[in-house]
């Protein structure tokens, strides 16, 4: 099974997960799966679908979210996100190593915590995350203009 990396008690990333790895996030105490990899981006990864299928049969909650490279800042997959993680935890988020769903958590999370504490988190688990401030701030200012008018 591929590494399991906590940005908090309650949101870590990873790799690709192996079918045989839904029972053993299920057992870790997830509560949720989000998959950020676009179907077909590479050969033999797990469909949607049948990732959809394991873990929805291990109780857990399921949500494809697929983002490319252009796609990680986008108001789609950031809202899509950020309603997932929202739903409860703990959440598990996957891509082909787990640096394009820590970047999705950060633009999430940036839209209600501060981009400072952000990064801090992301760097105490390995992420440097650093040169995607200005990103991030741009984050901050959508989710207080969202604040503001709701």
């Amino acid at each position: 099974m591929e590494k399991i990396v906590f940005i908090t008690p309650n949101f870590a990333v990873m790799g690709q997960p192996a079918m045989e790895d839904f029972f053993r996030i299920a057992k870790l105490g997830f509560k949720a799966v989000i998959n950020n990899r676009p179907d077909g981006e590479e050969e033999g990864q797990l469909t949607s679908q049948t990732a959809a299928v394991h873990a929805v049969t291990l109780g857990l909650g399921y949500s494809h979210i697929p983002a490319g490279k252009l796609d990680l800042f986008s108001d789609e997959v950031v809202d899509a996100a950020e309603a997932a993680i929202a739903a409860g935890g703990p959440v598990l988020a996957y891509c082909k190593s787990g640096t394009r769903s820590a970047i999705i958590w950060a633009a999430a999370s940036a839209r209600s915590r501060p981009v400072d504490d952000v990064l801090s988190l992301l760097a105490k688990a390995g992420f440097d995350f650093d040169f995607l401030r200005d990103e991030l701030e741009e984050q901050a200012a959508a989710g207080a203009a969202l604040r503001k008018a709701a």
